[in-house]
C-alpha cells in the first residue's frame, strides 16, 4: 500500500456522495475518483441482468483507469446485485453497501422496523436474506420508493421539490399509530445512498420521530480498516468526478463539501 491510497466510489448518480463524505473524513490522507454512472440512472429502472451487463465491464475500465488501491460500490442496488461478479472478476477489494437491516434491528425498542429503498433492493433476495438472519424477531416492513433517488438528485441540483412529493415516498415506512409510541415504527433503515441527502426533510415530514440508519459511518469505517493505518498526511490534489454521460457537472460549489473541501478536477 503507497503512502497515499487511491479509493474509487461508484454509484448510478449523486448519492454515494454521502457515503464519499464519511470516506473522505476518515481518510484525508486519500486521493479519490468519484464516478456517477448517469448515462444509467436510475438503476431500478433496469432489470438486474442489464445491471450485470452494464457494471461488470465498465468497473473494469474504470480499475484500468485510475488504479484505485480499493473500490466502494456506494449503491445499495448495485451493492445487492453485482459484487459477488466484480469480486470474482478483478483482484482490487470491494466494498459494497447494503441494507443496515441487523444494527437497526438490533436498537430497535418497538421492534418494528422500516427498510427505505428502491424498488429493486427492497425485491432482492439478498435484502430478504439479510431480514431471515438478522430480524431479532422485528417486524420489517420493505418499502420500494419509486422517485426519492430521483427527488434527492433534483434537489442537490437545485431543482425545487415539493413536501408532498417526499411526504407521499415516506409514509409507508411509519406503521401503528402516532398516539401509541411503544408500538409503532422507531427505526428507518436507509437503504439506498441517496436518501441521506434528504435526511434534513425526512426528519421534518416525518409523522413521529424516528432514528434514521445510515450506512456511510460503517462503510468507511470498513474502508479505514482495510486500508490499514495512516501513513501520509492529508492530500492536498483536487478530487477527481466522472460523469459517465460525460457531461460537465457545473456543481463544484454545491458539491465540495462532500469531497471534505477539496476543489473539484
Amino acid at each position: 500500500m503507497t503512502n497515499s491510497p487511491t479509493i474509487l466510489v461508484f454509484d448510478s448518480g449523486l448519492g454515494g456522495l454521502t457515503v464519499l463524505r464519511e470516506v473522505g473524513a476518515a481518510r484525508p490522507d486519500a486521493h479519490f475518483a468519484y464516478v456517477a454512472d448517469d448515462a444509467f440512472f436510475p438503476y431500478g429502472h433496469h432489470s438486474e441482468d442489464e445491471i450485470i451487463a452494464r457494471v461488470v465491464p465498465l468497473m473494469g475500465e474504470l480499475i484500468g483507469t485510475h488504479d484505485p488501491d480499493l473500490v466502494v460500490i456506494a449503491c445499495n442496488t448495485a451493492s445487492t446485485l453485482v459484487l459477488s461478479h466484480l469480486r470474482a472478476a478483478y483482484s482490487v477489494p470491494f466494498v459494497g453497501t447494503v441494507p443496515a437491516i441487523k444494527p437497526a434491528c438490533a436498537q430497535s425498542r418497538t421492534r418494528r422496523v422500516s427498510v427505505l429503498g428502491t424498488k429493486g433492493t427492497v425485491k432482492r433476495e439478498y435484502t430478504k436474506a439479510l431480514i431471515r438472519d438478522f430480524a431479532q424477531g422485528c417486524e420489517v416492513t420493505l418499502v420500494g420508493s419509486p422517485e426519492l433517488a430521483s427527488l434527492a438528485e433534483a434537489e442537490l441540483s437545485g431543482a425545487p421539490i415539493s413536501d408532498e412529493a417526499i411526504r407521499a415516498e415516506l409514509a409507508p415506512c411509519f406503521v401503528g399509530e402516532a398516539g401509541n409510541v411503544a408500538s409503532r415504527t422507531d427505526t428507518v433503515v436507509l437503504a439506498c445512498t441517496h436518501y441521506p441527502l434528504l435526511l434534513d426533510r425526512l426528519k421534518r415530514l416525518a409523522p413521529w420521530p424516528v432514528d434514521w440508519i445510515d450506512p456511510a459511518p460503517a462503510i468507511a469505517r470498513r474502508v479505514s480498516d482495510l486500508l490499514g493505518p495512516r501513513i501520509g498526511g492529508i492530500a492536498q490534489d483536487r478530487a477527481k468526478m466522472i460523469f459517465t454521460s460525460n457531461r460537465v457537472h457545473g456543481l463544484s460549489t454545491m458539491l465540495t463539501p462532500f469531497f471534505g473541501g477539496r476543489a473539484l478536477a
